[in-house]
């Protein structure tokens, strides 16, 4: 999809796994801090979703819950801050992170943008938009996407991928409302959460399979970083 990148070429190995589950806990955490119950918070009820469609164990799971809502007596702390830049080819990019160590994010970040330039605040954030974004698919053949974004509440969408999956877009303040409203409308809600949509992708054919293979990979490099939650790129597709 092209509102955030997605790597092409990794695979499902363990090690993968451990990372999806390990960005999942923390804003599992994040989000057990406004209450441990799904039913009474809306962001900790759209994570727990999002985790339980990838399998992540139950015990990790309520560990985090627990984590998060200070039920362990552990004091958890994460500070937010988005990078941007770009990557090769003039590619921009927005990367944002999640971590308990502000320093050794910014670290890592100087080091994985060698191959790319690191911008300061604003340096590419204006060639973005930030919406909710609700993955979905249909529950039932005849369900219509433009119909369940109309009545849902939904801004625009993106046209179901060859999976079948819908990404509605949303203004971040309706994301839960969409949410909540898509299965009345025939779709099963995969996952939701807020991000960034590029204004002005660049097509990947402009580029050769060369510098393409370039791009992916450095987009591949700070998706592998610990503290690094989503990665969104402008580019198309």
């Amino acid at each position: 999809m092209g509102a955030q990148w997605k790597a092409k070429h990794k695979d499902i190995a363990a090690n993968a796994k451990g990372r999806l589950f390990g960005k999942l806990a923390k804003d599992i955490m994040i989000a057990a801090r406004s209450g441990a119950d799904p039913k009474d918070n809306a962001r900790l009820r759209l994570v727990v979703e999002q985790a339980r469609k990838v399998s992540m164990p139950k015990e990790t799971l309520d560990r985090a819950i627990k984590k998060g809502a200070g039920l362990t007596g552990e004091i958890i702390h994460f500070e937010h801050a988005i990078y941007e830049g770009f990557a090769p080819h003039r590619v921009p990019v927005m990367v944002e992170v999640l971590t308990d160590n502000v320093n050794r994010a910014a670290s890592d970040m100087r080091v994985l943008f060698r191959k790319g330039q690191l911008g300061g605040a604003g340096s590419v954030g204006w060639d973005f938009e930030h919406l909710g974004m609700v993955e979905a698919e249909p529950a039932a053949p005849g369900a219509d996407a433009d119909t369940a974004a109309i009545e849902a509440g939904a801004q625009d969408l993106l046209p179901a991928d060859e999976d079948g999956v819908t990404v509605f877009l949303t203004d971040p303040a309706d994301l839960d409302l969409v949410s909540r409203a898509l299965p009345g409308q025939g779709f099963t809600v995969l996952s939701a959460k807020l991000g960034y949509r590029p204004k002005n992708p660049i097509a990947p054919e402009s580029l050769t399979a060369e510098q393409l293979d370039e791009v992916e990979s450095f987009l591949a490099a700070l998706d592998d970083n610990d503290d690094v939650q989503h990665v969104y790129a402008g580019l198309a597709g």
